[in-house]
């Protein structure tokens, strides 16, 4: 096929979207793209271009009869919050199953910890 007739964008070698796709797979990768992304809404958020911003984040999307008609900036506060919180849950599963907290001894001083941050903070 000559260069004229591919379509764009091209499909890459199975050795790139390897490489690619254990890149993204990196821990550090996530936490870098979260803060790049929080610096750019943050940027966006107090720049002239704030109105725009503002009507993304009020824009209202979802299914009405199952009142579920909520903001994008609801659907972040609530949805993303739920999906954090099930993924962590999840991973402190794996963690007390089969990871460093399956031992008692390596697990008391972090539960210790988890319930002394839980009675302390406010209601």
């Amino acid at each position: 096929m000559t260069d004229a007739r591919r379509s764009f964008p091209a499909r890459g070698s199975y050795r790139e979207v390897r490489r690619i796709g254990t890149l993204l797979r990196k821990e550090s990768v996530g936490g870098i793209l979260l803060v790049v992304m929080a610096a750019i809404a943050l940027v966006w958020a107090n720049s002239p271009l704030a109105e725009s911003y503002f009507a993304l984040r009020d824009f209202e999307i979802g299914y009405e009869p199952w009142h579920l008609r909520l903001s994008l900036g609801a659907w972040a506060a609530d949805g993303l919050l739920a999906i954090f919180f099930f993924l962590v849950g999840l991973e402190l599963k794996r963690e007390f199953v089969i990871g460093d907290l399956r031992d008692l001894r390596t697990a008391v001083v972090p539960v210790a910890a988890a319930v002394g941050g839980v009675v302390v903070s406010p209601p």
